[in-house]
């Protein structure tokens, strides 16, 4: 892991209340690298002044133990003994990073909740950035951009552009903000998606659901302070799985869309056979009508597969708890007008 980014300049007496952060981490395997990232995270819990010029500070680290093989909960003990802005959750059992992540969130109070990886490889210095990008477009979510490929395997680094190219693109639609374990978000925004995320939503479609302004901001990648941890293809093609899911119903309204268009060309097809067999271009006795009874009868068969598809699509929403509206207080407006409130 190589040295940490030099930080924000700090401010002894602030002009104006710096807005909170709640830096959440999910931590699973960070007996060798958790205590780094805490101490780089440490000069953030002084006021400080962002490179945008605005008045921020953490007022909280927030680290969710996930039942990790190590003894990553000796350190966290030791952190939140250290610091009185370290706040330790302990999960009853290995629950995945996602939940680990909504758990955090849950627990938080800051203006703004940051979350990233245990490793390393996330500096804590580009945390005042990516606040600073939310205040600067008026996001209420913005997503590390890397501007260096991440210290994985190829096969895993190609399998993760595969998968978000596709999920995104295909499913979300072309204008989607590629994902990121290293982002901001609303206080506001982040605790109304950990109050209804349930298990198996995929936390940023849950968050692409109740926040429509999205940035992205530019980072560096950092080595990771231990080694890199493995991800077999039935991880990889699990959570690839469970991502689709998420997505709600637009993979079931592309199988609709094909019962249509089936159909439709079944239905011109049978016509060109008939009118062929009128003709007398077809010689073989009861072809034309086997083919178009197959025909006819698969594109309904795949239109009513899509009807089906629609419904349960409807169904599937209700069950992930996709909220029909999500309200924020007048000050997520001001927030996002005049960034942290001068006093």
């Amino acid at each position: 892991m190589t040295g940490p980014a030099e930080a924000p300049s700090a401010v002894e007496t602030p002009t104006a209340d710096p807005a909170q952060i709640s830096v959440v981490i999910p931590v699973y395997r960070g007996a060798d690298t958790l205590a780094r990232v805490v101490e780089e995270l440490a000069p953030l819990a002084t006021p400080f002044v962002s490179p945008g010029g605005r008045p921020l500070v953490v007022a909280e680290v927030v680290l969710v133990w996930d039942n990790g093989p190590d003894d990553s909960d000796a350190v966290i003990r030791d952190l939140a003994a250290a610091h009185p802005w370290v706040r330790p959750v302990w999960l009853s059992r290995n629950f995945g990073q996602h939940p680990a992540t909504v758990a955090g969130i849950a627990v938080t109070r800051g203006d703004w909740v940051v979350t990233m990886d245990e490793d390393g490889q996330h500096d804590p210095a580009d945390v005042a950035r990516l606040v600073d990008t939310a205040y600067d477009q008026r996001a209420a979510l913005v997503y590390a951009q890397p501007t260096n490929a991440a210290p994985h395997s190829a096969f895993r680094n190609l399998a993760s552009r595969l998968t978000k190219g596709v999920v995104l693109r295909a499913l979300t639609g072309p204008s989607a903000v590629p994902f990121h374990s290293f982002r901001a978000i609303h206080g506001e925004h982040a605790r109304a998606v950990a109050a209804y995320c349930g298990p198996g939503v995929y936390l940023d479609i849950a968050l692409a659901w109740v926040i429509g302004a999205t940035a992205t901001c530019p980072t560096a990648l950092r080595t990771e302070g231990r080694e890199a941890a493995g991800y077999s293809l039935r991880r990889l093609l699990s959570h690839f799985w469970r991502l689709v899911l998420s997505t709600g119903n637009r993979p079931l309204r592309l199988v609709s869309g094909l019962g249509v268009l089936t159909a439709a060309l079944g239905l011109v097809y049978a016509v060109v056979l008939v009118v062929q067999r009128i003709v007398g271009t077809t010689d073989v006795a009861g072809w034309t009508t086997i083919v178009v009874v197959v025909l006819l009868v698969g594109g309904v068969t795949l239109l009513s597969l899509g009807v089906i598809a629609e419904y349960v699509g409807m169904a599937a929403g209700m069950s992930m708890g996709k909220p029909l509206y999500v309200a924020m207080s007048d000050s997520f407006v001001r927030v996002r007008r005049d960034g942290p409130r001068a006093r």
